[in-house]
């Protein structure tokens, strides 16, 4: 039987790896798997994604154990740092409480709207170009039939969509004005996205962001090979654009 000497040293050096995990996991780097297909053709089901804790500064949403308290400043944050226009971003859901992960459109201020398909910012078209259009098989088993765009934003930032068809029932949508301390996100596959279009979602608090997604890792990702459809490609330690 171990003496109670040497059943100290091993809950001390229990206690320090987890601290070290909760700080590496709240404060640096933490890893998310990508469930759904809201940013493909960006993520895929199955990659493994790192997340920078630090470029927009800490809110409890940040930690690896969320203790529900708010930071005493007006977004909820401290160091805080708005993210830029197409950062892809996980963050906590503010309603459901899940953690998600979608692209940011528009900061505070800013005016949102979309028509026929096409996305405007404080009443600027958003520039893109289509690159290819192609059919996949989604990760439940149907097959969908899309074009691919680079879409630019305001500020340069270029970043690929897919869309079915711009006359779809979420293609259309009055202006809105981001409010103060929210952001209003999308994912990239603009048919296939719940996100700040629907009431079930809406704006996104900066307190209830969790880090920038940086990096895939690696990926869980597989599609069998079909005449006529086209396969995401499997991707290691790719940059997130």
């Amino acid at each position: 039987m171990p003496s109670a000497k040497t059943v100290l040293h091993s809950l001390s050096f229990v206690a320090q790896v987890a601290a070290i995990v909760f700080a590496m996991k709240s404060f640096a780097v933490a890893s998310h798997y990508i469930p759904s297909e809201s940013m493909v053709p960006t993520l895929e089901v199955g990659d493994r994604i790192a997340v920078m804790k630090w470029p927009y500064g800490y809110s409890h949403h940040s930690l690896m154990i969320d203790p529900g308290v708010s930071a005493p400043t007006a977004d909820g944050r401290v160091f805080s740092s708005l993210p830029a226009r197409g950062d892809v971003a996980v963050f906590t859901h503010p309603r459901s409480g899940e953690t998600m992960i979608k692209r940011v459109i528009g900061l505070p201020g800013d005016r949102i709207a979309l028509y026929r398909g096409r996305l405007f910012i404080n009443g600027a078209l958003t520039p893109r170009i289509e690159r290819a259009a192609y059919r996949y098989r989604e990760y439940k088993g149907g097959v969908a039939a899309v074009t691919r765009y680079d879409e630019t934003l305001p500020g340069g930032k270029t970043h690929a969509i897919i869309e079915r068809t711009d006359t779809g029932f979420a293609d259309d949508m009055a202006e809105v004005a981001v409010p103060a301390n929210h952001l209003f996100m999308m994912g990239d596959n603009r048919d296939n996205s719940a996100d700040s279009r629907f009431t079930q979602m809406g704006f996104v608090p900066v307190e209830n962001l969790q880090g920038r997604a940086d990096l895939i890792g690696w990926s869980l990702y597989s599609c069998a090979a079909e005449a006529g459809l086209k396969c995401g490609e499997r991707r290691a330690l790719t940059a997130i654009d």
